[in-house]
């Protein structure tokens, strides 16, 4: 067979793969709208919720998450393999793990939020309060796993077409944007309403955890049907043979493109968790703005994000993935330098730099997602087996460790630089210029820094549309001789 045109020459051989509906690309849409509000609330505001209302001192609280890393490293591929052997004629693979964890996801997400008073003293309060919080964000981060690994996972189920995938990450990210939206809608509206910190806190973590848990439960009953159809097919042309798990772990790191693909999403969203964590500082210390003014500049940031995604991926089918890559990406570091030089009063420029930080976020979240199925489909080639569950582990595990290490270091930084934490019940201080610059090098240099390496990568990634068409050629050709 001639394979000078592999794109239309597999689409021709795949007809029963049909195209998803609207229906299906919505209800999978969803199951990322509950973990993006509680994920983005803890982007947004959790480094500043330790500091200024927890009254955690800002390198402490940086550690907090870096902790439980070292659990993480073991958690999320262990789990994405445990996914990859679930067996559930009712359920399949991954919905299992949504449908049983949904709730508990939603519940320590809630706990992470409260400050309990160990002692009257402040000073005495600091440690319990130090070990409170990385018991709970240890068991956060492992029903984070249970929950979002399994429907990550489902993305190359749903279906195997190239231009398909970017389609359905768009809706999956869009609904993830505009659960961030959301979530900085509520924090407004919350915060604009009580004054307690406190409470502001408790009731945002309440809101989001129960529209957490329900958005959840709409993905999965929403693609339950074509899970199953996918898995009765997967079952019948799966190899049987079973690779143990340090083998498996080979076999991952030997996959070349994987390793470009875990590279351009580390620095990708290592770009996004820095400037995240670092915006609430900028807003209310460096432009000299309120609180209630952050949530307007994040949205800013995410409404343009979610505006670009579409465009994004249709613009993809027309001049590829790494094009479009380096187009937001070269519109995010521009923005990086502005904010950088930004002075108090500015205000119209802030928001035109956050608009343009936008259009390169919308390619942080598109983007990378849309590799990681193909690199997929080119171990079933090699290996003969569908092991999605231990390949979006790993990419589970650095989005983690992006946003841990993000609030490391900028929580560390601060703290090297002089930053005065809030005493609960106190006004908040006012910083010395050491930590101004802090700030303004974790909004601007060093996420362009991230970026740069980003690009870098992605340059060189060697899946392309057309390579993508043959492994899939190939596979078709296996499949119709079992």
């Amino acid at each position: 067979m001639s394979i000078n045109d592999p794109v239309n020459e597999f689409a021709q051989m795949n007809p029963e793969n049909p195209k998803l509906d609207l229906k299906t690309k919505l209800a999978y849409g969803a199951g990322d709208f509950g973990p993006a509000i509680t994920g983005n609330v803890s982007i947004f505001f959790l480094l500043i919720f330790f500091t200024n209302v927890a009254g955690i001192p800002a390198g402490l609280a940086g550690s907090v998450l870096m902790i439980g890393k070292i659990w993480d490293a073991i958690n999320d591929p262990i789990i994405g393999v445990l996914s990859d052997r679930t067996k559930s004629r009712r359920w399949g693979r991954r919905l299992p793990w949504m449908l049983y964890g949904a709730i508990p996801f939603g519940m320590i997400f809630f706990l992470q939020w409260i400050v309990p008073r160990f002692s009257a003293d402040q000073s005495s309060n600091i440690w319990p309060l130090f070990w409170y919080y990385v018991a709970i964000g240890l068991l956060s981060q492992v029903f984070y796993t249970v929950v979002s690994l399994p429907y990550t996972a489902m993305t190359p189920e749903l279906t195997q077409d190239y231009d398909e995938r970017t389609s359905l990450n768009s809706f999956r990210f869009a609904f993830s944007i505009s659960g961030s939206i959301l979530s900085l809608i509520l924090a407004q509206i919350i915060f604009s309403n009580i004054s307690d910190r406190e409470q502001q806190y408790l009731v945002l973590a309440a809101i989001c955890a129960v529209i957490s848990v329900l958005s959840l439960y709409v993905c999965i009953f929403g693609v339950r049907d074509r899970v199953l159809a996918f898995e009765a097919k997967r079952t019948q042309n799966e190899q049987p043979a079973s690779i143990p798990f340090l083998e498996q772990l080979k076999i991952v790191f030997s996959n070349r493109p994987f390793l470009f693909v875990i590279g351009i999403y580390l620095f990708s969203w290592l770009g996004v968790q820095v400037t995240a964590s670092t915006i609430p500082y900028f807003v209310i210390n460096c432009m000299g703005l309120n609180d209630s003014d952050v949530p307007t500049v994040m949205i800013a940031v995410q409404g343009t994000a979610l505006l670009m995604l579409f465009v994004w991926s249709s613009l993809s089918k027309k001049i590829g993935k790494k094009v479009v890559y380096f187009l937001g990406m070269s519109s995010w570091i521009i923005a990086a330098g502005g904010l950088f030089f930004l002075q108090p009063g500015q205000i119209s420029l802030m928001y035109l730099m956050a608009v343009m930080a936008g259009i390169g976020v919308s390619t942080a979240y598109l983007v990378p997602w849309s590799l990681i199925p193909d690199v997929i489909d080119l171990d079933e080639f090699r290996t003969g087996q569908r092991r999605e569950g231990i390949f979006y582990g790993f990419m589970v595990l650095l989005q983690k460790l992006g946003l841990a290490l993000g609030i490391f270091l900028v929580g560390n930084a601060l703290e090297a630089a002089g930053f005065q934490a809030t005493i609960p019940g106190q006004t908040t201080p006012i910083q010395p210029e050491s930590a101004l610059i802090a700030i303004r090098i974790a909004v601007g240099p060093l996420p362009t820094i991230f970026l740069i390496c980003g690009l870098f990568l992605t340059y060189f990634y060697p899946i392309t549309r057309e390579m993508h068409a043959e492994i899939m050629m190939k596979l078709k050709a296996r499949q119709s001789k079992i």
